[in-house]
């Protein structure tokens, strides 16, 4: 359980990093995000899940 809470801890790390040092290019970011089709989204959201999980478990083991 504190490995899950130390892995969303780092998710809103980046997050916020990306809004705190540069919002503009967040906005661009959420602007390209809506202007591109949902089924690139899930293909790109698929193939992040599976490179995390591949990263877990080669570190994890």
């Amino acid at each position: 359980m504190n490995d899950l809470g130390v892995a969303i801890g780092l998710v809103l790390v980046i997050e916020g990093l990306i809004w705190a040092l540069a919002p503009r290019f967040g906005r661009r970011l959420l602007e390209a995000a809506s202007d591109t089709p949902e089924q690139s989204l899930r293909l790109a959201g698929t193939f992040a899940v599976a490179v995390g999980v591949l990263l877990v478990w080669l570190i994890r083991g």
